[in-house]
């Protein structure tokens, strides 16, 4: 008979979510346990396991809707053995209207098991639970011990967890569908324990961590007046991917005090002489232009790292941060070592005019070759940017202020700036690094050099 697969209820609250992605296609054979789909609500992306072995014969719901109602069908599963082309022609049609309430069953006898609610509960993707979810799972009477034919329906992670707790998952009444034991299960055997563990007992395992971050109990949070915000894609991307930069690259940080007042004066002379054409530059102009050269004049630092080879390029694409109101986007300044400055003037206002429009196609902001991060502006004298994958370096630009500086050997009140650079230490050494600190101040100092 061919098994509905309906949008689950992924969190208390939940009444309806966006079905982020199939895993799995028509056709795909499965197994309980595998993942078939993740699942966006408004708190976080959450998998969706099979509980049951058969074959995807339809898909009901296309990756990327929102507004899928909890309990709606969204495939079709064949069981094992059936056809799934006749599976998929009894399918219903994919209905976004919250399902009728069930009729009420009749109350069971005082020596029957328990029917298990047909909600999976949830297990969010690599993190446990999220910290506005406090998916507390309802009281469940102790299960009948099973005979040691028995098979015990549990999901993979709730083995896991059980093994790791000591829990003998014979003695749980599992919640999930058919009576499955789901992650909730064992929570709330954890909850039950009592407060003084016998000696022999295992030492209780840490709060689940969200982001580097302790998941604060459920009560604990509620108390805390909070609002529950929903990532947007953007910043989903930049959680994803700084996360997984300062986990898989091994960052080395150089710095160098830079003296801004030459390339102070040529700003202006240029501006000067720019008037007619409308164009305005930039301090961050010049040094967008200084970076693109400094990394042609020292191309070790031009790479990325590709596991088992070096991606070295022979032209310098510069990613400039862009604070956006969703989050951060790098839009590219292609081959900036050979463009004029008032041209990377002229395409960086168009760039950052359509990223905070949310106009940028998708080639004008992936890719390039090296990153600059300007927060000067704010009044921030130095700081560490995380790398931005796959490429191989940032330059973290500070503010600029009147400081003590040695010129020509002679203490003076001079315009200084520090600049750190951040190199991924697997594809760039840190003479490496210290040779394109070097270059770049000598660009910064001497700007001329960046017009011949």
């Amino acid at each position: 008979m061919p098994i509905e697969l309906k949008m689950p209820a992924l969190s208390p609250t939940m009444e309806e979510g966006t079905l982020a992605k199939w895993l799995v296609k028509e056709g795909d054979d499965v197994k309980s346990g595998d993942i078939l789909a993740e699942i966006e609500t408004d708190k976080a992306t959450m998998e969706f396991e099979a509980v049951d072995e058969g074959k995807i014969a339809k898909i009901l719901v296309p990756e990327g809707t929102d507004g899928v109602k909890v309990g709606a069908p969204i495939a079709i599963m064949a069981g094992e053995g059936e056809d799934a082309s006749a599976a998929a022609g009894a399918a219903p049609k994919a209905d976004t209207a919250p399902p009728a309430p069930p009729t009420a069953a009749p109350e069971p006898k005082a020596d029957a098991t328990p029917k298990a609610a047909p909600t999976p509960t949830p297990e969010v993707k690599g993190y446990g639970v999220s910290p506005t979810e406090t998916p507390a799972a309802p009281p469940q009477p102790a299960a009948p011990p099973r005979s040691d034919g028995d098979r015990i329906k549990a999901s993979p992670l709730a083995r896991r967890l059980a093994q790791a707790q000591n829990i003998d998952l014979s003695t749980l009444q599992g919640s999930g569908p058919g009576g499955r034991i789901v992650r909730a299960d064992i929570d709330a055997a954890v909850g039950k324990a009592p407060a003084a563990a016998p000696a022999q007992a295992p030492a209780a395992a840490p709060a689940p961590a969200l982001g580097g971050h302790a998941v604060l109990p459920g009560p604990m949070e509620q108390a805390i007046p909070h609002e529950a915000i929903k990532l947007s894609n953007i910043r989903k991307t930049i959680a994803r991917r700084l996360t997984e930069s300062k986990q898989q690259i091994p960052h080395i940080y150089l710095t160098v005090d830079i003296q801004l007042d030459a390339l102070l004066k040529l700003r202006g002379e240029l501006n000067a002489g720019l008037e007619g054409r409308e164009v305005k530059l930039s301090v961050n102009d010049l040094l967008i232009k200084a970076l693109a050269q400094a990394l042609i004049a020292v191309p070790e630092c031009n790479v990325s790292f590709a596991g088992d080879q070096l991606f070295k390029y022979s032209r310098a694409d510069i990613s400039v941060a862009v604070s956006i109101p969703a989050g951060l986007i790098t839009p590219i300044i292609v081959g900036a070592d050979t463009k004029s400055v008032s041209a990377i003037s002229t395409e960086m206002k168009d760039l950052a005019t359509r990223a905070r429009d949310g106009k940028l196609q998708p080639q004008e902001y992936q890719g390039g070759t090296a990153s600059l991060s300007n927060m000067g502006m704010y009044g921030i004298k130095n700081f560490e940017a995380v790398i931005n994958p796959p490429q191989g370096m940032i330059m973290a630009i500070g503010a600029g202020e009147k400081r003590p500086y040695l010129v020509n050997d002679s203490l003076q009140i001079a315009t200084v700036m520090s600049a750190t650079g951040s190199f991924d230490h697997r594809a760039i050494d840190g003479a490496d690094g210290a040779r394109l600190m070097q270059a770049f101040k000598r660009l910064v100092e001497n700007p001329l050099g960046m017009l011949a």
